[in-house]
């Protein structure tokens, strides 16, 4: 595993657990308004390793209850499973964050119960994810993972960070159709504080009314829908 970074403490990140933060690197999305640029390819250096990161979570043992895989995209890892392992056998429980790109890699994480928790990214309805990806014929891949995490009987949830000109009101009625019976949905409000193409900073995010909107829409098709970040 690449390991970029660690964050001690999370309230937020495992829905009901205290948790810690892996950040992975490297992503095969190139998303404009991605706020974890550095992530995205493997030329930047991180001074961590992975005897770094077990050390951390041994030293956490008392304090939290689970781990936070992010990244960049964790599944392009082929250590991914191992990794994971050892982190459960440690005690903790485990929620990957995924852009979804790699559903292959997450059946056999679900096949070895190895995930307590997972969320799935949607950027955008499915006609313009390879826009927004750089990725072509992505959409039978996206599908497949939708699938999957509705099909697995572990908790999941989808979430769209709602970036204006990424996702707009009639993305959420085609994303809708396409989640239609999920358990829950999350939507993030856009921080164009750092982003991988700058010109997103300058971009004004949506305000309360406008997320609001776009949960009703979700709220047609899905159980639970929640806006965070606002």
């Amino acid at each position: 595993m690449i390991i970029a970074g660690l964050q001690n403490l999370s309230l937020v990140d495992f829905p009901g657990y205290l948790s810690s933060v892996v950040f992975v690197q490297g992503c095969n999305f190139y998303c404009e308004y991605c706020y974890n640029p550095d992530l995205i390819t493997t030329e930047k250096h991180f001074e961590f390793s992975e005897k770094d990161a077990f050390d951390f979570f041994s030293r956490r043992k008392n304090m939290i209850e689970g781990v936070v895989i992010s990244g960049g995209e964790p599944t392009l890892h082929k250590d991914l499973p191992g990794f994971i392992k050892r982190i459960k056998d440690m005690g903790f429980k485990i929620k990957l964050d995924t852009n979804g790109s790699n559903p292959g890699q997450l059946e056999e994480l679900f096949r070895m119960w190895l995930l307590d928790y997972t969320a799935v990214d949607i950027k955008t309805s499915l006609r313009k994810y390879s826009l927004v990806t750089n990725q072509e014929n992505i959409e039978k891949v996206m599908l497949r993972t939708i699938r999957l995490a509705m099909l697995s009987t572990r908790p999941y949830e989808f979430r769209t960070t709602c970036a204006p000109g990424i996702v707009e009101e009639e993305d959420f009625h085609m994303i809708g159709e396409v989640v239609k019976g999920a358990k829950k949905y999350c939507l993030q409000q856009f921080r164009p504080l750092i982003t991988y193409n700058k010109n997103f900073q300058d971009v004004k995010p949506y305000d309360k009314k406008e997320l609001e909107g776009f949960r009703s829409i979700l709220k047609d098709f899905v159980e639970e829908v929640e806006i965070r970040g606002i």
